[in-house]
């Protein structure tokens, strides 16, 4: 495309020149040809300056799809291949794939066939709306092996998987899931386990007495294979399906639009709900569609167990098949395994705690490795030169996901907490998912920070969050684990050398991109300064969503939980490059640490005398509310609308906004106070004030005593980060406590005395509420202390286990 618009405006000019060239030869008084001249020379620089603009435009516009020029952190072709199956479609209850592009789909879904409703209720993709009393994985190792428990209305299932490795494709694996019931000794449960491919693969079924036994299959990343389904006992009757799906996504659709009626032969007067064989599908020319979806139902008398095995045709010394026997002891053995590697990272029993604390720290663990995904796709982005969104570059994504029913998919912000945690468990998981993050920064040094990559994950996103603007950040917190890792010198120089590069571009993009108008300030883009429907605008780029920022959004703000956000990214920086031998920038870095820690300059631009706190400053008034205002005054029945006014005369103007809550803790969250500062005095106290931040299941987000603390946003936006206790900042407050508590200072003792009860509070809640609700939550109701938000939620509240640990 460059080479065509080169050329293009190549031939203009020449045109334009021979054109000049014909009107100089035919004068023949000069100056009755004067103004053709001048016409024609200035036509042929405006043409020239017009090429140059949208040569320059094309440029600035591709930068957006065009990854950074630097070697790749990720090499596909040296994948490890114990980790290339696993539960890596985390929108399901249960599902297998591999890591790759185009891979072979497996998912479990189920219902009871006789509903005391009459509804047919079927589970496939995780779902609040389903009502589950509780589900989660009680144990997963990220690698070998995983056992869930799923409880329903009235029955409960477990489903495990266990592998082996051998051969070229990763090997072998086998899941079990077995019924047990609850109060309804004659339940009857239907299970459909599916199998299906979206990429060139051959599969062929093989069918004995309306059965699905197997699925036979070869596709260019698991070469040759035998998907297994052996009958279980108990079974009441079996059926399959065998359909085009035209993507994963569709297929409980499928399932649903082919399921019969099907009387038993043992009893001609019962009916069940079954599949309907072999389905022909056409497309619109009357061209018959290829079968790529086969389902094998099977109907059974609780209690069950059901076991489908797959088997690479390049694993040809296996021993025997992964089945009963074999599946158990393999499954106790990896089980023991891991209870010992969970002592050994965490030591929670040497701490004292409890056998069903162990547990409930064990499933934190479990369903924040259980919960990792694998995506491929592309990114909707924008930017100001676009008229409409377009696409970034296809690539893949290897990530922990924050809830898997409302949040199956990438979040930047997020995974910076996930990896401080799975670090601790297995570094070489994090430093893979690290990779994948910092592979998909483009040229600019810009990552998107919500990734929605392939049609499954964008079918459980809102159209208003699929597209990316490159102007807009996330907090940088994949610095946090790399910190983690490098202090504790886990991580190889080769790794560094790799991640530096991407590293490096990813802070000059914040560096040069978000600056503030004043120096060493930074501003968070994409607020919108023109909305008269939110109460305070809201700040999503930051992290903190609905938390006040400045009222009235304006180039003259500066907040603080960026400033110490790259005050703490460039310390990183400066450690790595010396690490990898980059003297220079590692001098260049430490300076820019100095300076942005400098505590002097952090008071000057972000110390409120009036609030007595650390605070964001731009063009503000706490006087505004939310008002119904009639569209056409007058008229009978005229529709209303929802609208902020500001309540006061004096309108907003150049302030601090002096809200005390999480935003005004960061000079202390990110350890830049210096110990002996009296400003950690005010904030120790500010912490343990139960009218401003203490409850005693948290720190609440946001003080009692401010204006907007637990208010509506807009008519429908419920209150988010306005009180609520989110365990991601605890966790930074119990680390930043134990890091003040441990420094020689006069407030060791008060950050000593705070750490313990808020840790305490933290955990003793949490522990509760799981044992109560059967769930980890997205965040924790400052009065009461119940969980509040998407459920599970075992993305960053899994932070648990560390304060558990005391291990920061």
């Amino acid at each position: 495309m460059t080479r065509q618009r080169r050329g293009k405006h190549s031939v203009d000019s020449s045109r334009d020149h021979v054109d000049r060239t014909k009107f100089t030869r035919r004068r023949g008084k000069e100056s009755s040809f004067k103004p053709f001249l001048v016409v024609a020379a200035v036509f042929g620089v405006s043409l020239c300056l017009l090429g140059a603009y949208k040569l320059w435009n094309y440029r600035l516009y591709a930068r957006l799809y065009t990854p950074l020029n630097a070697p790749l952190v990720i090499n596909k072709t040296e994948m490890d291949m114990s980790r290339f199956w696993g539960t890596y479609r985390s929108n399901l209850y249960f599902g297998l794939r591999t890591r790759s592009p185009k891979s072979l789909m497996t998912g479990l879904m189920w219902f009871p066939q006789f509903a005391p409703d009459g509804q047919l209720a079927i589970r496939h993709t995780c779902e609040q709306s389903d009502g589950l009393h509780k589900y989660g994985w009680l144990k997963h190792d990220g690698t070998n092996f995983g056992s869930q428990e799923i409880v329903d209305k009235d029955f409960l299932l477990n489903t495990e998987f266990v592998k082996r490795v051998g051969g070229q494709h990763g090997g072998d694996w086998t899941a079990r899931i077995s019924g047990k019931e609850m109060g309804n000794p004659n339940q009857v449960v239907s299970l459909l386990f599916y199998a299906t491919h979206e990429g060139k693969a051959h599969l062929q079924p093989v069918i004995q007495k309306n059965i699905l036994t197997a699925l036979r299959g070869n596709s260019p990343e698991l070469g040759s294979f035998t998907l297994h389904f052996p009958r279980p006992p108990k079974v009441v009757f079996s059926s399959f399906l065998a359909a085009h799906a035209p993507h994963v996504h569709s297929v409980k659709d499928i399932v649903m639009q082919n399921m019969r009626m099907a009387k038993l032969k043992s009893n001609k007067n019962m009916q069940l709900l079954a599949l309907a064989g072999h389905v022909t599908q056409r497309d619109e020319d009357g061209n018959e569609l290829p079968v790529n979806l086969f389902v094998q139902q099977w109907t059974l008398q609780l209690p069950f167990d059901v076991e489908i095995v797959f088997e690479s045709g390049s694993f040809v010394t296996r021993a025997e098949r992964l089945l009963g026997s074999s599946f158990t002891n393999l499954r106790d053995k990896y089980s023991s395994e891991f209870d010992r590697k969970f002592e050994e990272r965490f030591t929670l029993k040497a701490k004292g705690f409890g056998n069903d604390e162990v547990q409930f720290a064990q499933a934190g663990l479990s369903n924040m490795v259980g919960g990792i995904g694998y995506f491929y796709g592309s990114s909707r982005v924008i930017s100001r030169y676009f008229k409409e969104p377009t696409d970034y570059w296809n690539s893949a994504l290897y990530t922990a996901v924050p809830s898997r029913p409302f949040f199956p998919r990438g979040f930047l912000w997020d995974e910076g907490f996930h990896q401080l945690l799975i670090s601790q468990w297995d570094t070489n998981i994090s430093k893979d998912i690290i990779g994948h993050w910092l592979d998909l920064i483009n040229i600019e040094g810009w990552i998107p920070r919500e990734q929605i990559l392939g049609d499954e994950a964008r079918t459980k996103v809102p159209s208003d969050f699929v597209v990316q603007h490159n102007e807009n950040a996330n907090p940088p917190t994949l610095i946090l684990p790399i910190k983690s890792m490098v202090d504790k010198g886990v991580l190889d120089k080769e790794y560094l050398r790799k991640i530096f590069p991407r590293l490096k571009a990813w802070f000059n993009w914040f560096n040069t991109t978000q600056l503030g108008n004043l120096p060493s300030t930074y501003r968070w883009h994409g607020r919108d300064a023109k909305t008269d429907k939110e109460l305070n605008p809201k700040t999503l780029t930051s992290g903190l969503d609905d938390y006040p920022r400045a009222s009235h959004p304006s180039e003259d703000e500066r907040h603080v939980d960026l400033r110490c956000w790259m005050a703490s990214a460039s310390g990183l920086m400066a450690d790595i490059a010396q690490a990898v031998g980059e003297k220079s920038d590692a001098l260049l870095y430490r300076s820019t640490n100095h300076y942005l820690s400098d505590n002097a300059l952090l008071d000057k631009y972000h110390w409120s005398s009036k609030a007595d706190s650390y605070s964001d400053y731009g063009n503000h008034t706490k006087f505004v509310k939310l008002i119904q205002r009639v569209l056409q005054p007058g008229q009978p029945g005229s529709p209303k609308k929802t609208v902020r006014i500001v309540t006061a005369k004096q309108g907003p103007s150049l302030r601090y906004v002096n809200a005390v809550g999480y935003v005004s803790l960061f000079p202390f969250l990110l350890q830049i106070l210096d110990p002996a500062s009296p400003k950690l005095e005010k904030v120790l106290k500010d912490l343990k004030d139960p009218e401003k931040l203490w409850s005693k299941f948290g720190l609440r987000s946001l003080s009692k005593s401010d204006p907007i603390y637990k208010k509506y946003n807009t008519e429908h936006d419920a209150p988010y980060w306005r009180g609520a206790v989110w365990i991601n900042i605890n966790f930074l407050a119990v680390r930043a406590l134990s890091h003040y508590a441990s420094t020689p200072g006069p407030y060791q003792g008060t950050a000593q005395a705070i750490y313990t009860d808020l840790r305490h509070n933290l955990i003793t809640n949490m522990f509760s509420e799981y044992q109560r609700s059967g769930f980890i939550w997205e965040q924790y109701d400052d009065r009461t202390g119940h969980g509040k938000g998407s459920h599970p939620f075992t993305g960053w509240s899994s932070l648990v286990v560390l304060m558990m640990s005391e291990h920061f």
